[in-house]
């Protein structure tokens, strides 16, 4: 198939991979209840029921882990926004419409339990966090560009893996046990998804390489961090990284280089003009971003040395 390939001719050939890999999907699948992971013990009333309202002192989770806690649920709460995209790239019918339901399904969950472990615990202002979501709904997310359905699908398996990782190390930041737990379970449908979504991007570049190529190679450029949408991203970005729970180094290793492994991306021979210069450019911005990622652990090493020797220096005299 050449780069002119449509969504509808690549849906009718993609369907028996997407009926497999959804089998795959609802046979490894776990059922889990939002409510088993949430400390309700630790509620209490707000002012409105008689109660008091949430007051910063309250929290007893660190900055870092907080900042990635309402990173990630602002993530998991553009759900519809994602559900119209993904229903309009695939359609509502046969395997792909139960895949987007049953995705929708358990993303759902994510986003129910990360709030209520938050507002219960009063680990964030619920005032803020609320509005923090009007924001993010009202805004949307942008429509992946032609062809829709080869960039959606690469875009979404970076992104899904990314979310992964950045659910887990949140866990650990947040160094409380029930936290850490509900994490790692969100963190195990995360991966789930970004099987199912490698898995058909894989079938897709056999289908139409040189199409898939230039859509990976999009994916790759364009990618944004899990919460770019988000209020104060920057700063928040650069927390997340200089704690260690999402950093470009970590980007590079553990969710480009193994996707692209998997794709066979630097061994396919089944390139032509066009494919080839694709995967030229995105083996030029690997190189790149290979340098960038040197130079963040330089720095922030440097950092870590920083502190490390202001917290073991000698005490100053007070006259």
């Amino acid at each position: 198939m050449s780069l002119a390939v449509t969504d509808r001719d690549l849906l009718r050939e993609l369907e028996p991979v997407a009926e497999r890999c959804l089998a795959d999907h609802l046979r490894k699948a776990r059922a889990w209840h939002p409510h088993d992971y949430v400390p309700w013990g630790e509620g209490r009333n707000f002012a409105a029921l008689g109660g008091n309202d949430w007051e910063p002192r309250q929290s007893a989770l660190p900055e870092v882990a907080r900042v990635a806690l309402v990173t990630n649920l602002l993530d998991e709460d553009d759900l519809p926004s994602c559900h119209r995209a993904i229903t309009e790239m695939v359609g509502g019918d046969g395997p792909w419409g139960t895949w987007v339901g049953c995705w929708t399904a358990e993303e759902n969950r994510h986003a129910i339990v990360i709030r209520d472990y938050l507002v219960v615990t009063r680990a964030v202002d619920p005032v803020a966090l609320e509005r923090a979501r009007m924001t993010r709904l009202t805004s949307g997310v942008a429509a992946p560009e032609v062809p829709r359905l080869l960039r959606g699908l690469a875009c979404v398996t970076l992104q899904e893996l990314a979310t992964r990782i950045s659910h887990r190390n949140t866990g650990i930041a947040c160094g409380e046990p029930i936290a850490d737990r509900m994490l790692s379970r969100i963190a195990t449908d995360e991966n789930l998804h970004m099987i199912f979504y490698r898995n058909i991007s894989r079938a897709a570049l056999e289908l139409a390489p040189d199409a898939m190529m230039r859509a990976i190679t999009e994916a790759v450029t364009g990618f944004r961090l899990p919460g770019s949408a988000g209020p104060g991203f920057r700063r928040h970005a650069l927390l997340l990284a200089a704690h260690g729970v999402y950093d470009p180094p970590q980007h590079l290793e553990t969710v480009l280089r193994p996707v692209l492994r998997n794709w066979h991306v630097f061994e396919r021979t089944d390139l032509t003009g066009t494919g080839e210069r694709a995967r030229d450019e995105l083996a030029a911005y690997l190189t790149a971003l290979e340098k960038t990622a040197v130079r963040f652990r330089e720095r922030r090493e440097r950092a870590r040395a920083r502190e490390t020797a202001f917290a073991d220096g000698p005490a100053v005299v007070q006259r």
